[in-house]
């Protein structure tokens, strides 16, 4: 079964017809019906994927992936990220490196606070794959 014909099966489903996924996605009319002969890009099977309530590893391959977010985070867990976070942010706030740019502009404070924010994100999931990757069968529900 290919992509398309997965969210074929899904916008049947819940009935829906294409056009209307289409509109209430924000796709151009027929844009959906182009996918059976090329694939959507990762943005707009993001958005499927989240429209359906599923991964875009089923829309791609028909079977679900173990949802990170199953995986809980211990108290320990939450502290070493805490502590993780606390150091990566600190050497990043003290500059000895110089102050941080991009595109040849110093990041400002909101910008830091994103990057903190993208930062322990990273962190967390990190933390929950490995979980999962080093010790599976103690992480099974």
């Amino acid at each position: 079964m290919t992509t398309f014909e997965r969210i074929e099966n899904l916008r049947k489903s819940k009935g829906i017809s294409q056009g209307k996924l289409e509109k209430e996605l924000g796709f151009s009319n027929g844009s959906i019906s182009k996918w059976k002969n090329s694939m959507p890009t990762s943005e707009r099977l993001q958005k499927v994927a989240d429209y359906f309530g599923v991964t875009t590893s089923y829309l791609l391959t028909g079977m679900e992936e173990q949802q990170r977010s199953e995986i809980s985070l211990t108290v320990r867990d939450e502290r070493d990220i805490a502590k993780d976070l606390d150091r990566i942010m600190g050497e990043i706030k003290k500059g000895d490196d110089g102050p941080l740019y991009y595109n040849g502009v110093e990041i400002d404070d909101a910008s830091i606070n994103l990057l903190q924010n993208a930062i322990e994100y990273a962190l967390r999931e990190t933390k929950k794959e490995n979980k999962v990757k080093y010790n599976p069968r103690k992480n099974q529900k």
